[in-house]
């Protein structure tokens, strides 16, 4: 794929002693902007991400080491709002631990559904770094996701708790209602014609969650 070239920007106001930070920010933001405009990994380029914020490429270099490092903080950063979206949907619950749980999983489809790119893009996508020829380590990817996974098993284990589901092994069923909320997410995002089930959510997260009838 060629590189896409962005309107030209005003060259960026040099940081103050002491800003360096902001300049990290700066480029994860930009990497978010372009992964959202062209809806591919492999538009996020050093010079591309350097064109957007009006720097140089060799300058990304004191924060990112290569494409692939920007592409890992680009993802930590929507793990990161993936579990305040789940945090914030669990607390909308109200004290019904099935309603907790229903309300965590739909707002786990609803940012599948609201951000497609970025969500293609933390689960997998074209973004696949070659751990040998990268920055990018195998520990670095082995963490992701695990705090959205433990947010779902926790409020899984309040529905057992509670009497409404008859899970007996909440890390294997968590792992197994976040895969069924992924594929519906997937071919949500793939068959769009396809006439879904108004409740279809209902029947997965129900099953999976091994759920008792009310």
């Amino acid at each position: 794929m060629e590189e896409t070239v962005d309107e030209a920007k005003p060259v960026r106001r040099r940081n103050r002693r002491g800003e360096g930070g902001k300049l990290r920010e700066e480029i994860i933001a930009a990497a978010v902007e372009l992964l959202d405009e062209h809806g591919d990994e492999r538009a996020i380029t050093l010079r591309s991400v350097a064109r957007r914020i009006g720097i140089a490429a060799p300058s990304i270099y004191p924060h990112f080491p290569d494409q692939p490092a920007i592409m890992l903080a680009v993802v930590r950063l929507e793990f990161d709002r993936l579990v305040k979206v789940l945090r914030e949907a669990a607390e909308s619950g109200g004290d019904d631990p099935r309603q907790r749980l229903f309300a965590v999983c739909h707002a786990y489809l609803d940012l599948a559904r609201s951000h497609p790119e970025r969500y293609r893009t933390m689960f997998g996508g074209l973004w696949v770094p070659d751990l040998g020829e990268s920055s990018v380590t195998a520990e670095n990817l082995s963490s992701l996701g695990d705090e959205s996974l433990g947010l779902m098993a926790r409020v899984l284990g309040e529905c057992v708790e509670a009497g409404q589901a008859t899970s007996t092994d909440l890390a294997a069923d968590a792992v197994a209602l976040w895969l069924g909320l992924h594929g519906l997410a997937h071919q949500r995002a793939v068959t769009s014609a396809f006439p879904w089930p108004d409740d279809i959510a209902e029947r997965i997260i129900g099953a999976l969650a091994h759920l008792k009838d009310e």
